[in-house]
């Protein structure tokens, strides 16, 4: 069974965070939560859920997982400005593993420098800027491109639940 790291910071979206992780769970994978530090506490800005990072950014290492899940939410804004966490979804990508982000989830790809000649979708908001990354964006409900999977909003979870599912099987 895979080994799936899931990003958090501050002020994710619950849902984006909560369905994915337990279905990641309920399918056997062993998931394991990377914050900014170590025992931070990450609070959902719905107030819905929250979750202890399991370890910070850096103690990641890319040979330690199978996968990378990025919630969307404010937390994406946290976790790219930190250098760790950019490292880590960089090497991730080298490996070729799966990194798959919802929502905001893309803006960590982006600075990871990863979106270059990837097909993408996100979150409107951010849609300039991952084009501006090299993408080709397109507004559908997920997207996979070679080992990326981007989603939307909270609506989209099911497809994007579904697609990480069959790429960790």
């Amino acid at each position: 069974m895979a080994k799936v790291a899931f990003l958090l910071a501050n002020n994710f979206e619950d849902s984006e965070m909560k369905n994915p992780y337990e279905a990641v769970k309920e399918a056997g994978h062993e998931t394991v939560i990377v914050g900014l530090e170590k025992g931070a506490e990450c609070k959902g800005k719905k107030g819905t859920v929250s979750y202890t990072a399991d370890i910070g950014a850096s103690e990641a290492k890319a040979d330690d997982f199978d996968a990378v899940v990025i919630p969307g939410g404010s937390s994406p804004e946290a976790l790219r400005v930190n250098d760790d966490v950019v490292r880590f979804v960089k090497e991730v990508n080298a490996q070729g593993k799966l990194i798959a982000g919802i929502c905001h989830g893309p803006q960590v790809m982006i600075s990871a420098d990863i979106l270059k000649g990837k097909a993408a979708t996100c979150y409107i908001g951010i849609r300039d800027d991952v084009k501006l990354a090299g993408a080709d964006y397109r507004d559908e409900e997920v997207i996979v491109s070679g080992n990326l999977i981007t989603s939307r909003t909270p609506k989209d979870e099911p497809a994007f639940i579904r697609e990480i599912l069959a790429k960790l099987n």
